[in-house]
């Protein structure tokens, strides 16, 4: 992928300190926890309280900032360059075809720990989007599990994981979230909010290859990433069956499928995951 405008709303807390939250559980790993919340959907609340990090009063110190060394590597100008790109599209297409004005959100970039209107997150959580800021948070130790343990690797394949979270602050902006967590979240409307994200997100590809920011074989890279985090691929690697009514990202054919969509058509009204699926 080729690097274009770098938008301005990356929040860096890299090398920030303080005490954050422990995951109990006999040391359960990063990639077990990746695996079972891979690209949290809507408010990841629930699971940061059940992991012991929902609650803020519970951490003693609050995160202190240190010497960030980090603040101006290749790898923030590329997250950077991908969220300015999804800003540039999602401001003239929302209003084109949702007619709804676009809130730029922001992306904060982390360390093994972060603090959220979510509450506090460990890097196991992976990415995620926090309704309650409209920020998404990325550690770029994930960008590693997806290259080695997901088999995912290039650098369209992250910002496909980009582009899937800004998915999820467009359903936050039309609504389309609260209206899930209202109806309860179950697992199959968060599925369905999921495979929409996914289709969000190749919208947004399907512009940026017009904005000459796709190279050859991107495309490729971000349906190997859709592939390798469906729910079906992630249960049969982590426990070696499936079980389709515990999904909640939905299957890898789902979710290429529904990435080829928005990529094919360029029309976010083409993902009523919630009417077809």
């Amino acid at each position: 992928m080729r690097f274009g405008r770098e938008s301005t709303n990356v929040e860096d807390r890299r090398g920030f300190g303080g005490r954050g939250l422990a995951v109990g559980g006999g040391g359960i790993g990063v990639l077990v926890l990746a695996l079972a919340i891979l690209l949290c959907s809507g408010d990841p609340k629930a699971l940061l309280d059940q992991i012991g990090g929902g609650d803020a009063t519970r951490i003693e110190q609050p995160q202190q900032p240190q010497t960030n060394p980090q603040s101006s590597d290749e790898q923030k100008r590329f997250v950077a360059s991908v969220l300015g790109s999804t800003e540039d599209v999602w401001r003239k297409l929302l209003p084109q075809q949702a007619r709804k004005q676009y809130r730029d959100p922001k992306l904060v970039l982390f360390t093994d720990q972060v603090r959220s209107a979510c509450g506090y997150a460990d890097a196991a959580v992976g990415p995620f989007y926090c309704p309650g800021d409209e920020k998404l948070y990325l550690d770029f130790a994930f960008f590693n599990e997806l290259k080695t343990e997901f088999k995912a690797p290039g650098d369209f394949a992250q910002a496909y994981v980009i582009a899937h979270e800004v998915g999820h602050h467009v359903q936050n902006l039309l609504g389309t979230m609260d209206k899930v967590n209202r109806a309860g979240n179950t697992n199959a409307l968060s599925v369905r909010l999921e495979l929409q994200a996914d289709c969000y997100a190749g919208v947004w590809a399907f512009y940026a290859d017009k904005q000459g920011l796709v190279e050859a074989g991107d495309a490729e890279e971000a349906i190997r990433a859709a592939q390798s985090v469906g729910d079906d691929t992630i249960q049969k690697r982590s426990q070696g069956y499936v079980i389709p009514e515990k999904f909640t990202h939905g299957s890898s054919r789902e979710r290429m499928s529904w990435f080829t969509r928005g990529f094919g058509s360029g029309d976010m009204r083409e993902c009523d995951t919630f009417a077809n699926r």
